[in-house]
């Protein structure tokens, strides 16, 4: 076991990391090792406290970061295991997956994503006999969750209802929910609601989780909704030892429901909480951590607190503006390659962030052209492509027969002949019998309503899945995916045409394989009564996965997602595109004075992402959804103190290009800096990029709209400030 004399810390996270007993609020700024400060006070809780580890709750936002904080825990106390580290989903599932049964549900619940949902929405919607053109199902789902988030049921909501409109959401919720029961499936929202819904309903559960933890850790408080803050303080109300670790300036998520509230009213819920402020930043330099304070300083709604840092002042941060987004990303693509190539950086070291997904299109065909690799973060999952979400339909099928949705996905893939006429009588008699639609398939299978040839096909697709239920996972979850592949026919049904499809079915086959590998780690974690590692423990992990889960490091692409999928990250160069009014900020924050802060905060956290370099553009022109924008620049930018800014927030007027100028005595010291305009006698305005050496040797590169970006050695580069 590690000693904690070792740990290298700064006073005020040392002053967090050993706090005894009772609530503590930390305050941790951007960069400033908010995870350092949560996994040593674990640490330090089961090394010096002697608290067991099965009594500690660590809660994050993401299963990168929880992957992150078990790794640190590893290296600090070796030989403990705390298994507690997780998300809120996680953490209510793994919950749920025990004690569900009181609520009327099957241990082998299904968890359904948004594409599952808007599927079992628009089944309801035709119940209801209403136009997805007018109702659509994705509007619909939002209300839905919008209702969960905050503890609302189909009746509350219904009692909520004023209008006609509002009372047709409340039905619709009413038959969605009692469909997702019928078919033994939540939704993503339903993880955290019915876990409240357990502990109120069933106050001796609620103290055998009392009990339990001991202590409770929870990550990004200021991201918490109703639902979360709710089940927070159910648990942490017998022991009080809650510890919250957050910063009010990085609360982004309004619009899908957290509540700011719950961080900035933390002393008014805890009156004897102790408040430790971290404010030492360990990421960025001084200029960019001065840009990213002055910015959320004209935010009202916050805590006092103030980032500095003991790294070097820095490059200031480049500005420019283009005449739309084409000129935009070709400056992007040229400024990243210059640095790449001078500073000899690799291209993980480089990141573009946008508002919407919309800007992607245009940088990828400039990406391209230039041959930078990048990925895009927050696209379409890889657990959505449609071959994926197939053999995860196949696999839930197996655990939960009454799964309705997988069952309608999977029936006649690949083809059988079992078409609409015959799902429709499947539905019917499911509804006369109330029947799970599998048993239904079973009793139509031996039944005379279809002729023989529907009749062979059904009966060959349940003998199929039986099969597969009664061969189990005993060779491991790989081999029985494997197997459904290759019997089912879908493996042979995906012609050349279709490689990629294979490549990815390929992918999921070593995401299987890899657990089947670490399968004992995962039994060794499992607690008395709890389920051991399976199919069903898989395809509960596989549910809780986000796109951004899988980002690598290491890989050697620049990073391409938006502001919000930022959050959390950190990358040596930073690119923010779209620096302009009604873009970013959005054009309703212009009238909501919240929803503005929410803006603010969040062009915070993207400059706050930057650790060395960080580029801002603009475009005075922008086709974006179909339509030309002419947008102002974005306020954030006239919040930014201009000496900490190269370069300007207009473009200046064309001038005629200049006669050549006179030789340039040098000195040793640089005539230019990096975002100083310049005027060349051939090609014209451009940007300093780039400065280098002395003397005879002083080099600088200079980005053209229309030439690229140029390397000229100032000895004899016709060059003047423009």
């Amino acid at each position: 076991m590690g000693s904690s004399q070792s740990w290298t810390l700064n006073p005020t996270q040392w002053e967090a990391v050993r706090h005894g007993q009772g609530p503590l609020l930390v305050l941790a700024g951007a960069g400033s090792g908010k995870t350092r400060v949560l996994t040593h006070r674990v640490a330090y809780l089961v090394e010096e406290q002697g608290v067991y580890p099965s009594r500690i709750l660590a809660i994050t936002f993401t299963n990168k970061a929880a992957a992150e904080m078990k790794e640190r825990l590893q290296q600090l106390i070796p030989g403990e295991t705390v298994s507690w580290v997780m998300t809120f989903h996680a953490a209510a599932n793994r919950i749920l997956r025990q004690e569900i049964e009181a609520l009327g549900y099957a241990r082998q619940y299904t968890i359904y994503d948004d594409s599952d949902q808007e599927r079992v929405l628009r089944a309801v919607l035709k119940h209801f006999d209403l136009d997805e053109k007018v109702l659509s199902p994705r509007a619909v789902s939002s209300r839905i969750s919008d209702a969960k988030n905050r503890l609302l049921g189909p009746r509350q909501l219904g009692q909520q209802a004023v209008t006609l409109h509002e009372q047709r959401i409340a039905d619709i919720y009413t038959e969605y929910q009692k469909r997702l029961q019928e078919a033994n499936a939540l939704d993503f929202d339903d993880l955290l609601m019915l876990t409240v819904k357990l502990f109120q309903e069933h106050p001796p559960l609620l103290t055998k989780y009392q009990d339990k933890f001991q202590y409770i850790l929870v990550d990004e408080y200021q991201d918490t909704n109703q639902a979360q803050y709710v089940l927070v303080n159910l648990l942490a109300a017998r022991h009080r030892n809650l510890c919250v670790v957050g910063d009010p300036d990085q609360s982004i998520y309004g619009w899908r429901g957290a509540d700011l509230r719950n961080i900035l009213d933390f002393q008014q819920d805890y009156p004897d909480a102790v408040t430790v402020t971290l404010e030492q930043n360990y990421r960025s330099t001084k200029v960019i951590l001065q840009a990213a304070n002055q910015v959320v300083s004209f935010n009202q709604n916050r805590l006092p607190k103030e980032l500095r840092t003991e790294k070097p002042e820095g490059e200031k941060i480049l500005l420019q503006t283009a005449a739309d987004e084409k000129e935009e990303a070709r400056f992007v693509a040229e400024t990243f390659e210059s640095w790449r190539r001078a500073e000899s950086r690799g291209y993980n070291q480089f990141a573009v962030f946008y508002r919407t997904h919309g800007q992607t299109r245009v940088l990828e065909e400039t990406f391209l052209h230039y041959g930078i690799p990048y990925r895009i973060y927050g696209g379409q999952s890889f657990y959505k492509r449609k071959e994926i979400k197939d053999i995860l339909s196949y696999l839930r099928l197996l655990v939960n027969p009454t799964d309705n949705v997988s069952l309608e996905r999977v029936i006649n893939v690949p083809r059988r002949g079992i078409g609409d006429t015959t799902w429709a009588r499947l539905v019917q008699r499911a509804e006369e019998k109330n029947l799970p639609y599998y048993f239904a398939l079973q009793e139509l299978a031996e039944g005379p309503e279809c002729g023989a040839k529907i009749r062979r096909s059904l009966q060959e697709f349940v003998q199929l899945i039986e099969d597969f239920r009664r061969q189990g996972e005993a060779d491991g979850i790989t081999t029985l995916t494997w197997n459904i592949l290759e019997r089912s026919g879908y493996w042979s049904e995906l012609g050349k045409e279709e490689e990629a499809r294979r490549e990815n079915l390929q992918e999921f086959l070593s995401l299987t394989r890899e657990y089947d590998e670490r399968r004992s780690g995962w039994e060794e974690e499992a607690e008395n009564g709890e389920e051991t590692a399976g199919l069903a423990h898989f395809l509960g992990r596989v549910a809780l996965i986000t796109d951004l889960d899988k980002y690598q490091e290491g890989e050697q692409a620049v990073s391409l997602m938006t502001m919000h999928s930022s959050k959390g990250l950190e990358f040596p160069v930073v690119a923010v595109l779209g620096m302009e009014e009604n873009l970013f900020p959005h054009g309703q924050a212009r009238e909501d004075q919240q929803e503005l802060e929410e803006e603010r905060r969040l062009c915070y956290v993207v400059l706050t992402r930057a650790q060395e370099r960080l580029l801002l553009t603009r475009a005075e022109r922008r086709m974006l959804y179909g339509s030309v924008r002419y947008n102002e620049p974005s306020r954030f930018l006239r919040e930014i103190p201009p000496e900490l800014i190269a370069g300007s927030i207009s473009r200046q007027p064309a001038t005629a290009a200049p006669a050549a100028p006179a030789r340039k005595p040098l000195g040793a010291s640089h005539l230019f800096h990096v975002g100083d305009r310049v005027v060349h006698r051939k090609w014209g305005k451009g940007v300093i990029v780039q400065v280098r050496g002395e003397g005879d040797d002083y080099q600088v590169a200079v980005a053209f709209p229309d030439q690229g970006i140029k390397q000229l050695l100032m000895k004899y580069a016709p060059l003047e400030p423009a």
